[in-house]
């Protein structure tokens, strides 16, 4: 019997919406073949079957949110006996009943942590409430920690702290007129998990650095008019992230566990913003691409991000952020770092700003990098060596074209 599962696509994820199923139970599938759609990480992504057989159980049907990774489903023949399996999800509106289905036992999507064993719906609720299980009494079998135990818990601390008076926003707006309540759902609450997922997870520190972009904009100029192409500054700027990743590859790294791992691709995310929110589609081996490249595949990923048409294969893999709001005219600001990622860079507006040169006052094209990296893994001295690398390179662009 195999299982189907809706995979967690990075640690941030918690939860994913299951759009469709497009096989039914007791329908044959082959391996590979497309059995149901998810809305997830950023985009919606189809999940396959593990194995050739007969879809035999359907654990959640469509509508309903589950915690990644999930079983959801089992394909496998019809002399094979079904697992039994724990099922607990949310769906809008009143959550529906736990249930069993009658095969294996409940333990199949346990997970074990530090010897810990408890149900999936006690490690949701120990997670919405900060409790750490470790401190739990389990009443259930062979010390189960159950949905009760985790909410004993809660009272518990509640009783121990001091009583203070609720303000729930409500209470703080009362009397004001609502014009409209919009749901956190799909990708805005995922972009809300995300930033939660940072800010809890990193210590981001923020140095900035200014940048001559004369050189640049006057070589986008000349090969706009050369190759009658229109090359973005992104492009130029991915590139030249990329490079300076190569000579500092600290910045190209995630920290899991006790171990900091430095990856050997360099594969640069785009944040890109479109109507249902913030993507983050993937440039891979940036480093080893040329500026034309780069800048076609931009234009790519975008339109397929504004068409709601990215891939798995477009937002996985990446070891770097880059997020650029020069075009909206902000000039200096501290973007997230992108989980589990090391750092991230932010670029401001290109324009014409009033610097002085050898005591004279001469207007040049400047722009602001802002690079935010975590701590924990990276001291100022090689952050900000890493930035001085990527202004050399903006500032003799020549050398991203060669």
């Amino acid at each position: 019997m195999y299982e189907v599962i809706v995979p967690r696509l990075d640690p941030a994820m918690k939860t994913g919406k299951i759009v469709d199923w497009l096989k039914k139970e007791g329908d044959q599938v082959r391996k590979g073949e497309v059995l149901l759609t998810v809305e997830g990480e950023k985009t919606t992504f189809e999940v396959e079957a593990p194995s050739g057989g007969i879809l035999r159980r359907i654990l959640y049907q469509s509508g309903y949110d589950v915690q990644v990774p999930a079983i959801v489903g089992f394909v496998g023949r019809l002399d094979e006996p079904l697992p039994t399996v724990e099922v607990a999800a949310t769906v809008p509106g009143p959550p529906p009943p736990v249930k069993k289905i009658e095969g294996v036992p409940p333990r199949i999507l346990e997970r074990r942590v530090e010897g810990v064993r408890a149900s999936p719906l006690a490690r949701k609720l120990a997670e919405q409430h900060a409790i750490d299980l470790t401190t739990v009494k389990g009443t259930g079998p062979d010390g189960r920690i159950l949905k009760e135990d985790v909410l004993l818990a809660v009272e518990e601390r509640r009783t121990a702290a001091v009583a203070v008076p609720p303000e729930t926003p409500s209470e703080l707006f009362k009397g004001l007129r609502i014009a409209k309540s919009i749901p956190l759902s799909g990708i805005r609450r995922t972009v809300a998990e995300r930033l939660s997922y940072g800010f809890h997870t990193t210590v981001p520190v923020i140095i900035t650095m200014d940048v001559d972009m004369g050189n640049l904009v006057h070589l986008r100029g000349s090969m706009k008019t050369a190759i009658n192409t229109d090359l973005s500054l992104t492009a130029f700027m991915v590139k030249a992230v990329a490079k300076a990743l190569e000579a500092h590859t600290i910045l190209n790294s995630t920290l899991e566990g006790d171990e900091i791992k430095i990856f050997e691709e360099i594969n640069i995310a785009l944040a890109i913003n479109t109507p249902e929110g913030l993507v983050a589609p993937v440039v891979r081996d940036a480093n080893k691409k040329t500026v034309q490249d780069i800048s076609n595949e931009i234009h790519q990923l975008t339109e397929k991000a504004m068409q709601k048409k990215l891939g798995l294969q477009d937002l996985l893999g990446s070891t770097f952020t880059i997020s650029n709001l020069g075009p909206y005219g902000v000039e200096i600001f501290a973007p997230v770092i992108n989980p589990p990622q090391t750092a991230i860079i932010g670029i401001g507006t290109t324009e014409k700003r009033p610097i002085i040169v050898d005591e004279n006052v001469v207007a040049k094209y400047m722009a602001t990098l802002s690079l935010v990296f975590d701590h924990r893994v990276v001291d100022g001295v090689p952050a900000a060596e890493f930035l001085q690398e990527v202004k050399r390179l903006l500032e003799a662009a020549h050398t991203l074209v060669t």
